[in-house]
C-alpha cells in the first residue's frame, strides 16, 4: 500500500507532508512526556520487526495479487498511539530513502495512511471500546482482529481519495474504490490474524506492556528483555531468510491500478518536483526494491548466459542484505528517537 509519486500532485503530496509533519511534532511532544526507559528498546525492535514483516508479500488466493502487513494497529497496541506513529514514520522513511519503496513526494501520504488511522481513530474509538478496562485474552484477540481489518480499510480509502484529488492519473473514483476496498479486506484479515498472534504472545509473556499502554502508565519494574530479544530475533530471521519466499504477485494497490488502466505501473513525470525527487531517491537508495543495484551491462559479442542458480543466489543474498541492513537501520533510528524523547524521571527530594 506504499503510494508512488506518479499518483500524486505536488499540492496533495505537500499537504499530506505538512499534515504528517504536524502529527510527528505533536507525537514527539507527547512521547517526551509519557515514554519511559523500558519502552525505548521495545520501540526500536518493533520498528525493525515491522520493517522486516513488510518485506513479506503474501499471496491472496484466486486474485493473482498479494499484500503485506501495514502494522499500524500492532504498533499502537504495543507502544501506544504516539510512539507507534513515530515508529511507523521511521520505518517508512527508511524504506523510501534507502530502498525506493514508496515515493518521496508520497511519503507524507504513506505515513498518514498507515499511521494516523490506526493510532488516532481505530485504537481509541474501536479497540479500546471492545477491550474495556480489564481485558481477557479472548477480548484482546477480538479487538485486535476487528481493529486491524478496519484500519486496513481506512488506509486504502485514503489512497483513493488522495489519488483522485491529485487528478493526474486516469483512475475514476468509483472503479478504483470498488477494487481497492475488497482486496484490502482480504489483506486485513491476514493482518488481523498476525496481530492477534503477536498480541497473544506478548499477553502471555509480559501482560504489563499491554496494560501499561491501555492505562497510559509505565511498565514499572517489570523486565521486557525476553520480549525485546524475541522480536529482535524474529526481525532478523524474517528479513534475512523468510523474505526469500515473499510473493512476486503485485500488491493490492498495484493490482487495482492494473485493473483500471491496463498498465502494470503509471509513468511518473520526469519534470519539475517529481523529477527532482526521483533523482534524490535514485541517489539515496543503495538497495532499491530490496535488492542489489543492477550494474550497467556492457555490450558483449558472445557472452554466455548466466546460470539461473547463480541469479537466484545473488537475488537471495541481496534480499537478505536488505532485510538485515534495513532492520538494523530502522532499529537504530527508532531507538535513537525514543532515547532522545524518553521521559526523564526526576529524583525524589528528601525534603
Amino acid at each position: 500500500m506504499h503510494m508512488a509519486d506518479a499518483l500524486l500532485s505536488p499540492a496533495v503530496g505537500g499537504t499530506m507532508w505538512a499534515a504528517s509533519a504536524g502529527i510527528i511534532a505533536y507525537c514527539s511532544k507527547k512521547v517526551r512526556q509519557e515514554l519511559d526507559d523500558k519502552k525505548v528498546p521495545l520501540m526500536g525492535v518493533m520498528g525493525a520487526f515491522l520493517f522486516s514483516a513488510q518485506m513479506i508479500n503474501f499471496s491472496i488466493p484466486v486474485t493473482g495479487t498479494s499484500g503485506h502487513l501495514g502494522g499500524g494497529m500492532l504498533l499502537t497496541i504495543l507502544l501506544g498511539p504516539y510512539a507507534a506513529f513515530l515508529t511507523i514514520a521511521s520505518v517508512l522513511v527508511v524504506q523510501a530513502l534507502f530502498f525506493a519503496d514508496g515515493g518521496l513526494l508520497a511519503l507524507g501520504c504513506n505515513i498518514f495512511n498507515m499511521g494516523f488511522w490506526p493510532a488516532f481513530v481505530v485504537y481509541p474509538f474501536i479497540y479500546k471500546k471492545i477491550v474495556g478496562t480489564n481485558p481477557r485474552q479472548s477480548r484482546l484477540a477480538l479487538a485486535a482482529m476487528i481493529s486491524a481489518i478496519i484500519g486496513l480499510q481506512l488506509g486504502p480509502f485514503s489512497v483513493v481519495l488522495e489519488t483522485v484529488c491529485s487528478g493526474i492519473s486516469a483512475l475514476p473514483f468509483s472503479t478504483f474504490v470498488l477494487l481497492m476496498q475488497p482486496i484490502h479486506l482480504a489483506i486485513g484479515v491476514v493482518e488481523g490474524v498476525v496481530t492477534v498472534a503477536v498480541i497473544s504472545f506478548v499477553h502471555q509473556a509480559r501482560p504489563e506492556i499491554l496494560r501499561g499502554v491501555l492505562e497510559a502508565r509505565s511498565i514499572g519494574t517489570h523486565s521486557v528483555r525476553n520480549v525485546v530479544m524475541t522480536f529482535m530475533i524474529a526481525a532478523l530471521l524474517t528479513g534475512g531468510i523468510v523474505s526469500w519466499f515473499a510473493s512476486k504477485n503485485p500488491d493490492g494497490l498495484e493490482w487495482a491500478i492494473t485493473k483500471v488502466t491496463g498498465k502494470e505501473e503509471l509513468e511518473g513525470s520526469k519534470q519539475g518536483l517529481h523529477g527532482a525527487l526521483a533523482s534524490i531517491q535514485e541517489a539515496t537508495a543503495f538497495l532499491p526494491d530490496y535488492a542489489f543495484k543492477k550494474p550497467a551491462e556492457p555490450q558483449r559479442e558472445a557472452a554466455q548466459p548466466e546460470g539461473e542458480n547463480k541469479k537466484d543466489e545473488r537475488g537471495k543474498l541481496g534480499t537478505s542484505t536488505a532485510g538485515v541492513v534495513g532492520g538494523l537501520l530502522t532499529l537504530a533510528i527508532t531507538f535513537l528517537t525514543g532515547f532522545v524523547l524518553r521521559r526523564r524521571v526526576q529524583p525524589v527530594s528528601n525534603c
